[in-house]
């Protein structure tokens, strides 16, 4: 009686080679739409985008179809609800229970929480390259005919994208933080309020400034930074976006998985 052998055609190298980081950040940016939450929320962000963009349209004056303000116009529901998306990315796996394949497949959990970081990063810079091409569209159509009517300073720019980017990581690092849904989008949607409630008490009247998300970070859209605008933004995102994500990681790779 013989005996038959079956050889599998990947080598043992194959079976061993861990996934890439750009392979983990491509099977992250396919999550974002695969799910019916996160594909609602992007269509959602886009027709946003283009009903804001026909209103100023039809309803603005000439200065407001210059680029500048048309790009910051489009860029808004990105930064608003772009972290929403970044939220459902990391607490889908929680509230989902697919941790278990995730983490079996990539065992380092550290790698899985920077490729959706880097899809969350990578989605952003999309959602700008699309404002950008809308805005455009939308000034062209509009021929405003005034001074500065393509002008878009390289400053400004990046402010722009500072702010969608860092925008998209705070829910990313929510989401890890709080590994569930609701929590973390209500969060997100309670903090701006809660900051502007303790500003109102004049003893926080010095200490707000610099913690408030939309007092310091949202005005990157608006104008260029001067010296202390740049140290509030940046004390503001170490707060909101810096620690969320560390404290997110360090619960990640700690938390017990059943």
């Amino acid at each position: 009686m013989s005996t038959v052998v079956f050889e599998s055609p990947l080598s043992h190298r194959d079976v061993e080679r861990r996934p890439s980081l750009a392979r983990l950040v491509a099977v992250e940016l396919r999550k974002m739409v695969d799910t019916r939450a996160g594909f609602w929320v992007l269509l959602g962000i886009l027709g946003v985008t283009i009903a804001a963009l026909v209103t100023a349209y039809f309803a603005g004056s000439a200065d407001d179809h210059t680029l500048r303000n048309t790009f910051v116009l489009a860029a808004a529901p990105s930064a608003i609800l772009l972290p929403l998306v970044g939220i459902l990315l990391v607490s889908s796996e929680w509230t989902q229970r697919t941790t278990l394949v995730t983490f079996a497949l990539v065992p380092r959990r550290a790698r899985v929480v920077a490729a959706k970081a880097l899809a969350g990063g990578t989605l952003a810079g999309l959602a700008l390259v699309i404002a950008m091409g809308l805005a455009a569209l939308t000034t062209a159509i509009a021929q405003p005919d005034v001074n500065g009517t393509w002008s878009l300073s390289s400053q400004h720019l990046g402010q722009i994208a500072l702010y969608v980017t860092a925008s998209m990581l705070m829910g990313v690092g929510f989401g890890a933080l709080l590994m569930a849904t609701a929590p973390a989008i209500v969060l997100y949607f309670v903090m701006p309020i809660g900051m502007s409630s303790i500003g109102a008490i004049p003893w926080f009247d010095g200490i707000v400034p610099w913690l408030d998300w939309w007092s310091s970070v949202s005005i990157l859209a608006d104008k260029e930074l001067d010296a202390t605008e740049w140290a509030r933004a940046g004390t503001t995102l170490g707060v909101w976006m810096v620690l969320p994500l560390l404290a997110g990681l360090w619960r990640i790779t700690r938390t017990e998985i059943s």
